[in-house]
């Protein structure tokens, strides 16, 4: 799937007529990322539930958590082809069938098994939502605009993340903070899961409000749709046939790519591929997401009780709402490298700082503790590394993938970064129980380590492409 803009003149740079409409749009295809978000966040929520509903171990347990992730990986590798086939729409579509299935699924297991299969539903929905949503941003959204557009997407997935605590924080009050707890004749574990089909539903909904990519649209022969929806973002001021030739003249020089497009470099892999590669994976390797899976059951582990735990995980994800704003509202203004490297500088920081505090855990199974200070300084350190990660690997990172990667490849190489992000997604999350069962310290250690790698890894090797039309990427 390309996501293909075409060069712009200075004059187009100008606010659109309908920024309004083009928000709405973008909003609604991240709508996507909120699921993301949603879906791969709820399970923070149900972590103990599951373990004593089945009887399983830390290791099995993780397998399910990240079952999710293998799904992932999937989705992610065949949305961009199944996307110039039918569409950017239907794949959303797509995913959002998927995503209900999932929630009702996940919501009523029989067995273990049953529900890690749903796990991998959802997960193939995420890892569609992951890819289908910023290229379709790019391709719709007017240049001068596209870096904010495009970080609706992390934006939408720290809301779904949000959400998705506030809900379990309400639904385990109702059930007395209890996770086992029955509401209505279903555990409280259950309604945690099951509440996502309400904004997968409301997804599919919106799917079929917003237009078509004007890119397919002119790949599929439908030039007067795609004249209609350029006037729609672009205004009536535009000269619609010079930009329908432009569109016209970039796909003629831009066939399809496959993964042997990404062959020739000194590894294998072109260069940008790697840096793709890279990027995705140090995203992950920073352990973010042990945050957003493991949060509640982390602190009930150094010694926080159930409720307060809730409370802390909710407080982080409100703080990544914040970052995330940061991000969005600089990240045009003072361009992707330099938010890349304050936000590894800051994670390093952090992180170090919650590997310390760790190190004073005492006690096991029931009877854990950490000295006061010790503890504070935890909360601390975790909620910096959340922000520091928002306003900046969260957000560039999916800015960078959906611009910096050449038209001719750009497809083939926005699904392997991809699949690459959930593999290290996937990585740290089946590892993390086992880690925090051996020593907590040390996987924050580890943690901290590749927050400090990525600081020569922007320098070296990321473009800076703040400003540049996608034509320009080569």
């Amino acid at each position: 799937m390309s996501s293909t803009a075409t060069p712009t003149p200075e004059g187009r740079k100008a606010r659109p007529e309908h920024i309004g409409h083009v928000i709405f749009i973008a909003a609604s295809a991240a709508m996507g990322g909120f699921l993301f978000g949603y879906d791969s966040s709820v399970i923070n929520g149900t972590v103990v539930a599951i373990r004593e509903r089945f009887d399983v171990g830390s290791e099995a347990l993780a397998q399910v958590i990240a079952a999710a992730l293998i799904g992932c990986a999937i989705g992610a590798a065949v949305a961009g082809r199944i996307a110039d086939r039918i569409g950017r729409i239907r794949v959303m579509q797509i995913a959002a069938l998927l995503f209900t299935a999932s929630a009702v699924g996940s919501a009523l297991p029989f067995a273990l098994w049953d529900l890690a299969l749903w796990r991998v539903v959802g997960g193939i929905a995420i890892g569609m939502a992951s890819v289908i949503g910023p290229a379709y941003i790019a391709e719709v959204a007017p240049p001068a605009y596209r870096g904010r557009l495009g970080s609706f997407q992390q934006a939408a997935i720290v809301i779904g993340i949000a959400a998705s605590q506030l809900v379990n924080f309400g639904i385990l009050s109702l059930a007395d903070g209890d996770q086992r707890g029955e509401i209505a004749g279903f555990e409280a574990w259950q309604w945690m899961l099951g509440v996502m089909v309400v904004p997968a539903a409301l997804y599919g909904l919106l799917s079929f409000v917003i237009p078509e990519s004007p890119r397919f649209l002119i790949s599929a022969g439908r030039k007067d749709r795609a004249r209609q929806v350029l006037r729609e973002v672009e205004g009536a001021h535009v000269d619609l046939d010079t930009r329908v030739g432009e569109i016209e003249l970039a796909m003629r020089s831009d066939r399809k790519s496959t993964f042997r497009d990404l062959m020739g470099g000194r590894f294998g892999l072109l260069p940008i591929v790697w840096v793709g590669i890279g990027l995705s994976v140090f995203q992950q390797l920073v352990g973010i997401n042990v945050i957003f899976y493991y949060s509640a059951s982390l602190w009930q582990s150094v010694g926080i009780d159930p409720t307060s735990s809730f409370f802390y995980s909710f407080t982080t994800s409100i703080i990544n709402i914040i970052g995330t704003v940061i991000a969005m509202v600089f990240v045009d203004r003072y361009g992707r490298k330099p938010l890349l490297l304050i936000g590894s500088a800051g994670m390093t920081l952090s992180l170090g700082l919650a590997a310390w505090a760790f190190s004073f855990k005492t006690g096991t199974g029931d009877n854990i503790s950490m000295p006061d200070t010790q503890g504070t300084v935890a909360l601390f350190a975790a909620h910096a590394f959340v922000l520091f990660f928002a306003l900046s690997w969260g957000v560039v990172v999916w800015v960078l993938l959906g611009e910096m990667f050449p038209n001719r490849i750009r497809a083939a190489a926005l699904g392997v970064a991809a699949a690459a992000q959930w593999v290290a997604n996937w990585a740290i999350t089946v590892s993390f129980p086992s880690l925090s069962d051996w020593n907590l310290s040390g996987a924050y250690v580890m943690y901290t380590a590749f927050a400090l790698l990525s600081i020569p890894f922007i320098l070296k090797w990321v473009p800076e492409t703040k400003g540049k039309a996608l034509e320009e990427m080569g």
